[in-house]
């Protein structure tokens, strides 16, 4: 049987010049690159865990954001052995990536996905965002900024919003011309890349919260006072997004408080008043909380079976 034509005698697939050429692009923009695996977002090198301590990590284990460059003989060398997808350092490259993704299969219908959010975002602070760099994602769209300067922004999950993730420093983003089994990245808009909004940047700046207060309620049947108490707990222990994040969390824990408002056991005022303080202690902004812990209670009280114990 002969060699496939696609693989050379190395054992390496050949050089691909519309990924070479992306990697290169970005590298003369001076944003590093890091090599992805060929078809997907994972960067490809070791993992700490399987690290040697030699070569470039002689001093130490390396991170994809560590070894991420702009030289051009290393990223002539690095795709010339592979056709990697290309990554961007975004920490390194001064970036700060807005992420919008869809909303997910499992998610209750009518929920918004990262460009619906981002707009809602805008509205409620009155702010339009600036023209800037934009690419298509395989499943959503990336807006680049240039990060302020004197501020080191980490990335975040759902911070902004439902489905708005931002890649700064520790993170990175798909370049355009890399793709995925889920689609291509491709610049549809390109503009220079903007300055990030001051009053985003704000949003999404570090700063240290003070210790929830436990609430205590004094209104209501006790079992329906200890589930409050206890879901505000959770809530304002939450920082970070994603699945058990700040936002998916306050909704949770509304739905499980509700049913003790269907019940009749405690008023819904309290149950609001008292929630809303545990999610705006997170940092979720007040409008937000409102609509979320309103979702949450209108479904229940209006699904809610009667009490077993009934």
């Amino acid at each position: 049987m002969t060699q496939p034509t696609d693989i050379r005698r190395d054992g390496h697939r050949p050089l691909t010049p519309d990924l070479l050429a992306s990697a290169l692009a970005a590298a003369e923009r001076g944003w590093p690159v890091i090599p992805l695996h060929t078809g997907s977002k994972r960067p490809a090198g070791h993992a700490e865990r399987a690290c040697t301590y030699t070569g470039r990590c002689t001093g130490g284990h390396r991170t994809p954001e560590e070894r991420a460059t702009t030289d051009p003989a290393l990223i002539h060398a690095a795709w010339a052995r592979h056709p990697y997808n290309v990554g961007i350092a975004t920490g390194p490259a001064g970036l700060l990536v807005i992420d919008l993704d869809p909303v997910k299969a499992d998610e209750p219908k009518g929920a918004p996905d990262g460009a619906t959010s981002l707009q809602a975002l805008c509205e409620r602070a009155g702010q339009v965002l600036p023209e800037t760099y934009r690419v298509r994602t395989a499943r959503g769209e990336h807006l680049y900024f240039t990060a302020p300067a004197g501020v080191r922004l980490k990335c975040s999950v759902d911070r902004l919003g439902p489905h708005i993730d931002t890649r700064a420093w520790g993170g990175y983003v798909v370049a355009p011309g890399s793709t995925t089994p889920d689609g291509a990245y491709e610049v549809t808009h390109e503009a220079p890349v903007a300055e990030l909004p001051a009053w985003i940047a704000g949003l999404l700046t570090e700063t240290d919260r003070p210790a929830p207060v436990p609430v205590r309620v004094h209104d209501g049947t006790r079992a329906a006072r200890v589930a409050l108490e206890r879901e505000c707990a959770v809530i304002a222990a939450t920082t970070e997004g994603g699945p058990n994040g700040r936002n998916v969390t306050l909704h949770r824990s509304a739905c499980k408080v509700g049913r003790f408002v269907a019940w009749g056991d405690i008023p819904r005022h309290v149950v609001e008043q008292a929630i809303q303080g545990a999610g705006e202690a997170t940092g979720l902004p007040p409008a937000e909380c409102r609509t979320t812990i309103r979702s949450a209670l209108d479904w229940v009280i209006a699904h809610a079976t009667p009490r077993e114990a009934a």
